[in-house]
């Protein structure tokens, strides 16, 4: 699995990252989390408010921060 959080780290995209890797570890999953900060890679992604999720090539989130449990529901 690939994921991807795309922000320039701000605290809501760091807490989107916690709250990935606490969801990973919790599942188990075999996951490589990736932080993509360039502002013109996420608008490459289709990105256009931050904190986004990408998960397989497959946008999950734009704008906002899931909790650790809404992401395991998410990441399974």
């Amino acid at each position: 699995m690939h994921i991807k959080i795309l922000g320039k780290g701000c605290k809501k995209c760091q807490l989107l990252e916690d709250n990935v890797r606490k969801a990973v570890e919790s599942l188990g999953l075999d996951a490589t989390i990736e932080k993509v900060t360039d502002i013109n890679a996420i608008a490459d992604h289709g990105i256009l408010a931050t904190p986004g999720l990408i998960v397989d090539d497959e946008i999950k989130l734009v704008g906002r921060v899931a909790s650790a449990k809404k992401l395991e529901t998410l990441l399974q």
